[in-house]
């Protein structure tokens, strides 16, 4: 039987997180690769940033998927994430939720810190996530 790298759990007495779209504890084997991918923003190679925060998670989302392709793992292979969002609120969350659970079907999210920021690196760029993934 293959051990596994990653194990993604919510442990008894503390609330459920799955319905924000994330985990409380991701535990990774000694003797696991770990990838690591910087803060991604919304933009494609053209450097475009849409006015849209869903444009612009679904695009971080598509650019993390790629970074972790070129190392031969997924989405599912990520273990922690961290979040920055301009201007963070309840639309903004229920965006965040929903494209998660669109990748996370199986919702064994990741473990996520979120951080609401006044800016981030460029003008017009709303949100940013870098990833800890395990191979």
């Amino acid at each position: 039987m293959e051990k596994t790298t990653l194990e993604i759990t919510n442990p008894a007495g503390i609330y459920d997180p799955r319905p924000h779209g994330y985990s409380h504890v991701a535990s990774v084997s000694a003797e696991s690769q770990l990838v690591f991918v910087a803060g991604q923003g919304g933009s494609r190679t053209d450097g475009i940033l849409s006015d849209d925060f869903r444009t612009q998670v679904v695009i971080v989302l598509e650019n993390l998927a790629l970074a972790l392709k070129s190392k031969n793992l997924t989405m599912a292979n990520i273990a922690k994430l961290t979040t920055l969002v301009v201007d963070y609120d309840e639309v903004k969350h229920k965006i965040l939720i929903e494209e998660s659970g669109k990748i996370w079907t199986d919702q064994k999210f990741p473990v996520n810190t979120l951080i609401p920021v006044q800016r981030l690196a460029l003008d017009g760029m709303l949100i940013e996530i870098d990833a800890t993934a395990v191979g």
